[in-house]
């Protein structure tokens, strides 16, 4: 055996790696390992994901039933929405959650304008009388009420590698805008806002 040239020797060193099949599950594993972890961390990161979107539905949805369930409203009653916002969005956390509340009014000729409006920051949204134009077509009822909830928060993503995509695509705005009509009377009025 000593006695082959170099050449050959290779040749059969080549030919007995390739029948030896030790370690090939231990590769493989190795190379498909980083791709399962990332399925799995993708997998729980949608699943969070719309669990928030879930919520903001929901918390959205929940203060405008409130509100219309109301003959008038005031300010301080409606610095109580936010907590029920809150309460909904257990055990996430709600310190970027927004949210404004709009009553509208719709004249006889199905023309909406806004009637009061109040954000969570104590602020006046939307000017009194201003026109309203991303009422749906369905709520454009003449001579009705209607009150427009917007609920936003930022979701920032986890991610398996945070360092790995920019912060500007970590982090996802879900907003939610729902129109309710009054429960009772013809319209809802906020005196102080």
């Amino acid at each position: 055996m000593a006695l082959r040239n170099p050449f050959t020797r290779f040749v059969l060193t080549v030919r007995r790696l390739a029948r030896d099949r030790k370690g090939a599950g231990a590769i493989e594993f190795a190379i498909l390992f980083p791709v399962l972890v990332m399925l799995y961390i993708g997998a729980f990161e949608i699943t969070v994901g719309l669990s928030v979107s879930k919520r903001v539905t929901r918390a959205a949805g929940t203060v405008a039933d409130l509100v219309t369930q109301q003959q008038s409203v005031t300010k301080s009653a409606l610095a109580q929405m936010p907590s029920v916002a809150n309460a909904i969005f257990l055990p996430y956390n709600t310190t970027s959650l927004t949210m404004k509340i709009t009553g509208i009014s719709i004249d006889a000729g199905a023309n909406a304008k806004v009637l009061w409006s109040w954000a969570q920051d104590g602020t006046v949204p939307y000017a009194k009388n201003a026109a309203v134009s991303d009422l749906p077509s369905d709520m454009k009822t003449a001579n009705s009420f209607l009150v427009r909830t917007e609920l936003s928060i930022p979701y920032t993503m986890f991610l398996f590698a945070p360092n790995f995509m920019p912060d500007g695509m970590r982090t996802i705005t879900i907003s939610r805008s729902y129109f309710y009509r009054q429960r009772q009377g013809d319209s809802i009025s906020c005196g102080d806002c």
